[in-house]
C-alpha cells in the first residue's frame, strides 16, 4: 500500500420559517385503545387541512425514512421530582441540569461532578422512592419528542416515532401527533415536513403498545431506532424495535456499564444487525491523526514497531479509550493475550497483546484522568502516546486534547523526539447533530465491526 493511511482506515466508511401546524392531543388512557387508525386520523386532518388552503405551498410528507427515539431522561425526572431540577424535560444535559446535578450531589454527600454517574442515579432512585405519592408528580413541562435537530429535519423529510418513558402510577399511554415544515425548497413551492408522534407512558404502558409502534414505521422506507439508553436485550419493546429496524442507533457515551454493554452491542452485531455507535463518530479526529502521523516516508516502517500505547479518557466512561484502542489493535493485528486491572487514582487498565508481526508484546494502558473542564459528554479522550521499546525506532507520538493540553503524556519522557499533535475535537459533539451524519450512511461499517470486536476480545479477557 502506499500510505499508511489505507492501513489504518482500509475498510471504506459507508455511507421563511413556517409553524405550519396545530399539535392535537390524543388521549388513549387505556393501551387496549390505543389504535393505529386513530393516530393516521390525526395526521391526515393535519394535512387535510394544509391543502385546503389556495395560496399555502405543497408540503412533501415523510419520505426519506422512519426513526424511532426512545427517549427515557430518567435523571431528569428524577431531578425534578426531588425539586432540585426547575426546567424543562427536554434531554439536554445544559447547565441548569448540570447545576441540578450538583446541588443534588451536594446534598447526598456524593463526589461532586455535576454528572451523573452510576452512584448517583442509584441515589436519586432511593430517594424518588422515599417520596409520598403526591409529591411524585412532575409539574416540569415535557418537551421531548420535538428536539430531533432542525438541520436533519430541514433536509430529510421523516416521521419521527419518540417514546418517553414517565415516572409514576401507570395510567395508560397519551399520543400527541403533529408536524413541522421548517424550510421551504428553494425556487420550489413545496415544504419539506416531518410527521411527529410522541407517545408517553410508564415504561410498562409503553411495552403494551411496541406492536403499534413497530406499525407505524412506514413500510418502505428505512427504519432507525435510536435508543437513548442502554442497550437491554432481555427488554422486550428493545428486542422488538430492533428487530424491526435496518439500523440500531445507540450512544456508547450513556452506558453505564461500558464493559457488558459493549459486549451486549457486538452480540447484537453478530446477528447481522447493523449498530451504528454515536459515540464513533467522536473518535474519529484521534484515528486522523494518528493515520497522518505515520504517512511520512520515513515513518511508516516503525509503525510495526509500536509496542507501548498509553490512552488517557475522562473518567466515568472508557466507551473511547476502548473503540480506539480496538480500532488500532485491528489495524495492526495484535492478538489481546492478557488484561490486568491496576486501580489506583487513575484506575489503570493494562492490556498485553500479541504482534502478528515478529511475535512481539505490546502493552497498552488505559488511565481515567480527571480534568479541570469537563466536557458534553462523558469519557472523551485527554491524551494518546504511541512509543516503542526500541530506542532506534521512529514512532514516538503523542496526541492530546487542544483543551487538556500535554503535559501527562510530555512527562512520560523522551517528549523531544516525539512527535506532538493536539486534537480538535469535531465540531459539535451532540449526539443529535452527528445523528444527521449518520442516517446519511446507515449501511455495514466494516471499520467500526472490526474495532468493537477487538474491543469486546480485549473486555472479555478479564471476565
Amino acid at each position: 500500500m502506499d500510505s499508511i493511511r489505507k492501513i489504518l482506515f482500509a475498510p471504506d466508511l459507508h455511507l421563511s420559517e413556517l409553524d405550519m401546524i396545530t399539535t392535537p392531543v390524543v388521549a388513549l388512557q387505556k393501551p387496549k385503545d390505543i389504535s393505529i387508525e386513530e393516530i393516521e386520523s390525526e395526521l391526515r386532518n393535519i394535512w387535510r387541512s394544509q391543502d385546503g388552503g389556495t395560496t399555502a405551498p405543497a408540503a412533501t410528507r415523510a419520505s426519506t425514512f422512519s426513526i424511532v427515539v426512545y427517549e427515557p431522561e430518567e435523571f431528569q425526572q428524577l431531578l425534578a421530582a426531588l425539586t432540585f431540577y426547575k426546567g424543562d424535560i427536554d434531554g439536554v444535559h445544559g447547565p441548569k441540569t448540570r447545576e441540578a446535578i450538583r446541588q443534588a450531589q451536594i446534598a447526598y454527600g456524593l463526589r461532586v461532578t455535576g454528572r451523573v454517574d452510576e452512584k448517583t442515579l442509584a441515589r436519586l432512585r432511593s430517594e424518588y422512592e422515599k417520596l409520598p405519592d403526591s409529591q411524585k408528580a412532575i409539574a416540569n413541562p415535557d418537551l421531548r419528542g420535538f428536539n430531533l435537530s432542525e438541520a436533519i429535519a430541514s433536509q430529510n423529510p421523516c416521521r419521527v416515532i419518540t417514546l418517553c418513558p414517565i415516572l409514576g402510577q401507570d395510567e395508560g399511554v397519551t399520543a400527541q401527533v403533529s408536524a413541522y415544515c421548517p424550510v421551504q425548497k428553494r425556487n420550489a413551492s413545496n415544504l419539506i415536513c416531518c410527521e411527529y408522534i410522541t407517545l408517553r407512558g410508564t415504561k410498562a404502558a409503553l411495552e403494551r403498545v411496541g406492536g403499534i409502534v413497530s406499525s407505524l414505521l412506514i413500510g418502505d422506507l428505512p427504519k432507525f431506532i435510536w435508543w437513548k439508553a442502554t442497550p437491554n436485550p432481555e427488554q422486550a419493546l428493545f428486542r422488538q424495535l430492533a428487530d424491526t429496524s435496518n439500523c440500531l442507533i445507540v450512544d456508547s457515551s450513556y452506558f453505564s456499564e461500558v464493559e457488558s454493554e459493549l459486549n451486549k452491542i457486538q452480540e447484537i452485531t453478530e446477528t447481522g444487525k447493523y449498530i451504528a455507535d454515536l459515540n464513533w463518530h467522536r473518535v474519529f479526529p484521534w484515528q486522523e491523526l494518528t493515520a497522518e502521523a505515520f504517512d511520512p516516508p520515513e515513518r511508516r516502517e516503525s509503525l510495526a514497531e509500536i509496542d507501548q500505547v498509553s490512552i488517557d479518557h475522562e473518567p466515568g466512561n472508557a466507551a473511547q479509550a476502548l473503540m480506539f484502542l480496538g480500532w488500532l489493535a485491528s489495524r495492526l493485528d495484535w492478538t489481546p493475550m492478557r488484561y490486568v486491572d491496576e486501580g489506583g487514582d487513575y484506575g489503570i487498565r493494562k492490556v498485553y497483546f500479541e504482534s502478528n508481526f515478529g511475535n512481539r508484546e505490546i502493552e497498552a494502558e488505559l488511565a481515567a484522568i480527571p480534568v479541570a473542564d469537563v466536557g458534553e459528554v462523558i469519557g472523551d479522550l485527554v491524551g494518546i502516546r504511541l512509543n516503542s521499546s526500541n530506542q532506534e525506532a521512529d514512532c514516538c507520538t503523542i496526541l492530546c486534547s487542544e483543551t487538556t493540553g500535554c503535559m501527562r503524556m510530555e512527562a512520560g519522557g523522551g517528549a523531544q523526539s516525539c512527535r506532538v499533535e493536539e486534537v480538535s475535537a469535531i465540531s459539535d459533539q451532540r449526539a443529535d447533530l452527528i445523528l444527521g451524519q449518520q442516517l446519511q450512511r446507515w449501511g455495514e461499517d466494516i471499520l467500526y465491526q472490526e474495532s468493537l470486536s477487538m474491543a469486546d476480545q480485549i473486555l472479555r479477557l478479564c471476565q
